[in-house]
């Protein structure tokens, strides 16, 4: 089933044509690139866990490949995280990417679970890539990419076993996007949610949060907004986690790296204060 649709369709506002020409012009973006091609799994989020400090060790001359390597390690073990709290799934399961970059979480859900995998983008470069990476993959019937919006998928009532947005709600508005997941999934289907956003226990946005939120021409949402949307739309969640602790040593290490951009900063000031977290939420459709 085809669900691509024209431009006007997709991007129903202004904020979503700003957000859909920023990706587009990311063509040779070395962020994302220059990891995506150590193994050719291309993310377009962060990472976890502590780091292997020997990478700053040894022949300065090779330093900055090891520590790319290790970022994208780092990238990997977020994306296993994520996937290991999609719950038990089968080959006959259909999931759903939303907002779904380059394609390199959906190729891992696709070789992990056997599911076939929809990804969604309202980046139309990053659909040509993602599909041009399925089809040198062999996996064209398995794993496909739509240029469609993720808050009106076109896709059938309760036909999405799984779905996960990984780092792209502050795009949207959670409501109008947890309204359109509860029609995907069945009773008892499974959404996993990977996302920054601002702790409002202290009040409003902090200085790193507005750096965040333009430098990546994105929405934060607070923290409370997340738990009140998963309530209004029928999902509860099942496990909450905060990875803040858990991200701090991959934006370290990027920040002595050659991708680095200078947004390191705030994001380490948000995160070391407090002001800004890196939760991953699952909860299930009743």
């Amino acid at each position: 089933m085809s669900i691509t649709e024209t431009r006007d369709e997709v991007l129903t506002t202004e904020y979503q044509r700003q957000v859909a020409a920023w990706w587009d012009t990311r063509r040779t973006d070395r962020v994302n690139l220059a990891l995506g091609e150590i193994d050719g799994f291309y993310h377009h989020h962060y990472g976890v866990g502590a780091v292997d400090p020997s990478v700053l060790e040894g022949p300065e001359e090779t330093r900055d490949e090891r520590t790319l390597r290790e970022l994208h390690r780092l990238e990997h073990a977020q994306a296993d995280l994520l996937l290991d709290h999609l719950g038990p799934l089968g080959a006959g399961d259909r999931l759903l990417d939303g907002g779904s970059g380059r394609g390199g979480l959906s190729f891992l859900a696709n070789h992990r679970f056997g599911c076939q995998v929809d990804g969604v983008s309202i980046s139309q470069y990053q659909v040509d890539f993602a599909n041009e990476q399925a089809a040198q993959r062999g996996v064209t019937d398995q794993v496909r990419f739509h240029f469609k919006n993720m808050l009106n998928t076109g896709l059938p009532d309760g036909s999405r076993q799984g779905i996960w947005t990984d780092e792209t709600t502050m795009y949207v508005d959670v409501f109008d996007l947890f309204a359109e997941f509860a029609r995907l999934l069945p009773r008892g289907g499974r959404y996993v949610c990977i996302t920054g956003c601002y702790n409002d226990t202290l009040g409003e946005q902090s200085e790193a949060v507005r750096t965040i939120d333009e430098h990546y021409s994105c929405r934060v949402h607070p923290r409370s907004r997340y738990f009140a949307a998963l309530a209004a739309n029928n999902l509860v969640p099942v496990n909450v986690f905060d990875l803040t602790d858990a991200t701090i040593p991959y934006w370290e290490l990027r920040e002595k790296s050659s991708i680095a951009t200078g947004i390191e900063k705030a994001f380490l000031a948000g995160y070391r204060e407090r002001s800004f977290q890196y939760l991953l939420i699952s909860a299930d459709r009743i």
